[in-house]
């Protein structure tokens, strides 16, 4: 399977509530960096995550998802619903790095529209 349609489907996972699956596609030691923001280090640390910041599934429109190599990067709009009920749209820029086939690390660029 190409890192692409992991990516899609670990979208697809996570825009219908799906963490677990989600996370089936991702490195034991996953690391994500938030630039600006915060650095998320493992699986369960993203679990905790994902389970505070997306009450509801989000929702993406991915814009492009270009592939090279062990990286892809997906750009687009992400809307995560807020602790006052309502939808806020961002623009964000992720880059993954994939090893045996699995997304071992992000450095995600997110800003509020």
């Amino acid at each position: 399977m190409s890192h692409k349609t992991v990516l899609e489907k670990a979208n697809t996972a996570i825009s219908e509530g799906d963490h677990e699956t989600f996370l089936s596609y991702c490195t034991e030691d996953t690391l994500w960096n938030f630039v600006g923001d915060q650095a998320l280090s493992g699986k369960e640390e993203v679990r905790r995550y994902m389970a505070e910041a997306y009450k509801s599934p989000p929702k993406f429109n991915v814009e492009h998802m270009i592939g090279e190599g062990d990286y892809v990067t997906a750009v687009g709009t992400i809307s995560i619903l807020n602790n006052d009920n309502q939808w806020v749209e961002y623009d964000y820029c992720d880059v993954w790095r994939f090893e045996n086939g699995l997304m071992a690390e992000l450095r995600g660029f997110v800003i509020e529209k």
